[in-house]
């Protein structure tokens, strides 16, 4: 069991109020799950390895969290809270038009796990690991298929529904699958030109869906 000397024990805390220290306490950990996740994968991230990453004690850990998969929810969860953030700024600093705000997503994202590839390896790997950290990925990609339903509405306007939902299914399921063949190498493509040409294929995605829904 991973336990601090008691100089540093008592010294890491000192003077900090007691909701402050819990909430630090939880941060440590979520970074030191996003270190060996993001790292050495699912078989190495476990209470064990998390506690002396974060050097702390087990009960630390029980104070934040009921278990593993608890906590690696919370930290895809942060991962996501953090993407869709900066996704959304990139897009609204664009501009109206929407093939500037889809390239400026679409760029935003794989800058983000390209920045720091441990993002993409828990966001887009590691999330399979377990049933309840894929169930949260599961729900978050169907959170966004509706979101890019939803704006592909207002950009093209109200049309057969079925097509407009076929059509965010394949861009989101279609650009996760594109970052992690980026990420491995398996494209190897600049930045800026896969940027470029999913944009635009992309774009006559939904162009094909707007005029399924037009014969409709």
């Amino acid at each position: 069991m991973p336990v601090q000397p008691r100089s540093r024990a008592r010294t890491r805390w000192a003077g900090v109020p007691a909701d402050q220290r819990r909430a630090g306490r939880r941060e440590l950990l979520l970074d030191a799950a996003f270190e060996l996740l993001g790292t050495e994968g699912w078989s190495a991230t476990t209470v064990r390895a998390v506690c002396t990453q974060a050097q702390l004690n087990f009960r630390y850990f029980y104070e934040s969290f009921a278990d593993l998969d608890e906590l690696l929810v919370a930290l895809y969860d942060r991962l996501v809270a953090e993407l869709g953030e900066q996704v959304l700024a990139a897009m609204d600093a664009a501009g109206d038009e929407p093939a500037a705000r889809l390239r400026a997503a679409i760029d935003r994202i794989l800058a983000y796990v390209a920045d720091d590839t441990r993002r993409g390896r828990i966001l887009y790997v590691e999330a399979l690991g377990s049933e309840p950290l894929n169930r949260r990925r599961l729900d978050t990609a169907h959170a966004v298929v509706a979101a890019v339903e939803e704006q592909g509405t207002r950009v093209r306007g109200a049309g057969d529904a079925g097509v407009g939902r076929i059509a965010a299914a394949i861009l989101v399921g279609g650009l996760s699958e594109l970052v992690v063949a980026w990420l491995d190498g398996r494209i190897d493509v600049p930045r800026e030109r896969l940027v470029d040409d999913a944009t635009e294929l992309f774009m006559g995605l939904g162009a094909a869906a707007s005029g399924i829904a037009a014969r409709r």
